[in-house]
């Protein structure tokens, strides 16, 4: 005969619930039940170790850990990298064959956009023992260390000609978009043969640094990239980039686009036009300053439009095409005016130290050397009229010369 024991809960209008042991049996071809005991006076946790038992399960002692977590690591960010990293074939590129040091640096790549950290660090967290995610466990590493990884990373930059020239087959060819430009980070130590004093972009005063060109194609897609000096100039490295377009990837013209401190008037005679590639830049400021008092360009058409095609004679065989941002053109207001605010006030303390009457400042050449720190400071001299003398100091702001400079504001002019 069928049988069957359960815990089953029956309302019981506005009291509790009453919670009954019960038993289901077959008798004459049907299944039946009948209450053998009233449990709704037991302790929850008592009636779920009953309804446990009777389910086949086993009970755990209170003061008995039934499950002990002994280590739970990420692993949703590292299944989204690895799993992108894979499905565009970025373990293949780096090498075709599966290996140990090809884990390695698609283990580096991954950890990079999870957690940037220095390579010692990143051996801790790939290495079992001491892992912060899943990364190391699901690529199969096992034990890692700092030396392995600098080791993995030696053979990839051998393969880095080949790994270029492997994306350049897949985003570029002829007739394209080929962006390039130039950036730099600053150095710690003094053991990198490459890094020097330059231009700081990072804005770390006494640092060496290193300059590194990227070369992209039109939608962003990164294809190689150049380290240079610390001290090397951005238009220095644009050389090196042509011949590797040309030579290397075997392309015989494409449009190369740079920033106007990039593609400068030199380069582009000198070196873009002779290797016959075409290119987009800008004009720079100065230039821009020129189309508008020759009466080439007019500010003011850009009430109601905000691209023009304009000619020029300056500018023969050249498509120029104007255009305005108007967000930009706020902001540099904005800051245009902060800075005359606060040289303005700086200033303002120098000619009273003129003439305060105890310890006043004297001579030109004192009085000079503070008004010189202060527009070295702000970097909007050239918007003041100064009169220095030996005993007396007073400045002006040049309105008119604002006002031009301000009727520029937001304006490019992109040149092709």
């Amino acid at each position: 005969m069928y049988m069957a024991m359960y815990i089953e809960a029956v309302p019981n209008r506005n009291s509790p619930p009453a919670v009954l042991l019960r038993e289901a049996y077959r008798a004459d071809g049907k299944v039946k039940k009948r209450t053998l005991a009233n449990l709704s006076k037991w302790p929850s946790d008592l009636v779920e170790g009953l309804r446990t038992l009777l389910k086949g399960g086993r009970v755990v002692a209170p003061e008995t850990d039934a499950v002990v977590i002994r280590r739970s690591l990420p692993h949703g960010h590292v299944a989204a990298v690895l799993g992108t990293a894979r499905r565009i074939g970025l373990d293949r590129l780096v090498a075709a064959k599966a290996s140990r040091r090809r884990d390695l640096v698609v283990a580096m790549i991954c950890a990079r956009l999870i957690a940037p950290m220095s390579k010692l660090a990143t051996a801790k967290a790939l290495d079992p023992e001491t892992a912060t995610s899943s990364l190391g466990s699901v690529l199969g590493l096992g034990p890692v260390d700092e030396d392995e990884l600098y080791a993995a990373l030696d053979e990839l930059v051998d393969r880095q000609p080949a790994i270029e020239t492997a994306l350049a087959e897949r985003h570029l060819s002829d007739h394209t978009l080929v962006l390039y430009d130039v950036t730099s980070s600053y150095v710690e130590g003094r053991c990198c043969p490459l890094a020097g004093f330059g231009y700081n972009r990072d804005g770390k005063k006494g640092k060496m640094q290193i300059v590194y060109g990227l070369v992209c194609a039109a939608d962003g897609c990164p294809v190689a990239v150049e380290v240079f000096e610390g001290k090397t100039g951005d238009p220095a490295t644009l050389g090196a980039q042509i011949g590797k377009l040309k030579a290397r990837f075997g392309l015989t013209r494409v449009v190369l686009v740079g920033d106007r401190g990039l593609l400068t008037e030199a380069r582009l005679d000198e070196e873009v036009a002779p290797a016959g590639l075409d290119w987009i830049t800008a004009l720079r400021a100065p230039a821009i300053r020129a189309l508008a008092e020759g009466g080439v360009l007019q500010p003011d058409l850009f009430d109601q439009r905000d691209l023009a095609s304009i000619t020029a004679s300056a500018y023969t065989g050249e498509r120029l095409i104007v255009c305005r941002n108007p967000e930009l053109a706020r902001e540099r207001a904005r800051k245009r005016d902060d800075l005359l605010a606060a040289s303005e006030r700086d200033l303002a303390q120098v000619a009273r130290a003129v003439t305060r009457r105890r310890r006043p400042v004297r001579g030109a050449d004192a009085i000079g050397l503070r008004v010189g720190a202060v527009l070295n400071r702000h970097k909007v001299g050239k918007h003041f009229d100064l009169t220095i003398t030996d005993d007396r100091f007073s400045f002006e702001r040049k309105e008119a010369a604002i006002a031009d400079e301000a009727r520029l504001d937001g304006i490019y002019v992109i040149r092709t």
